[in-house]
């Protein structure tokens, strides 16, 4: 039975590789990935939200950025330790940092995966 269910934006060619990793990582089935860009599957809130940030439901609570990266991690023996280490408030911190950080250029990394080729399509 799945521990956690995320949401992610498959329209997005770098959070699609990401999810295809995070597939191949997760042998013990511990996920539920939802495509929010796809319009399959049920949003617990407003799709746009959950195209905007990272979004998973861990042990009944709905965490977004940083903490939903984390807690996809605890799922996943080999990544485990990496969530557990965000447990850590001044850890998910600068996690949490590094993420906003990274919306702002994704629009960028999105456009530039898009035009090297290296995204699949479809």
């Amino acid at each position: 039975m799945a521990e956690v269910e995320v949401w992610f934006d498959g329209d997005c060619p770098l959070c699609r590789r990401e999810i295809e990793l995070m597939r191949r990582l997760d042998r013990r089935g511990a996920i539920v990935f939802t495509d929010v860009a796809s319009g399959q599957g049920s949003c617990p809130m407003d799709r746009a939200e959950l195209l905007a940030r990272f979004h998973a439901l861990e042990d009944g609570r709905m965490v977004s950025g940083a903490e939903a990266f984390a807690a996809m991690w605890r799922a996943i023996p080999v990544l485990a330790p990496f969530g557990r280490l965000a447990r850590n408030r001044h850890v998910l911190g600068v996690m949490e940092r590094l993420y906003l950080a990274f919306l702002k250029v994704r629009p960028a990394l999105q456009r530039w995966a898009r035009g090297s080729g290296t995204a699949r399509t479809g």
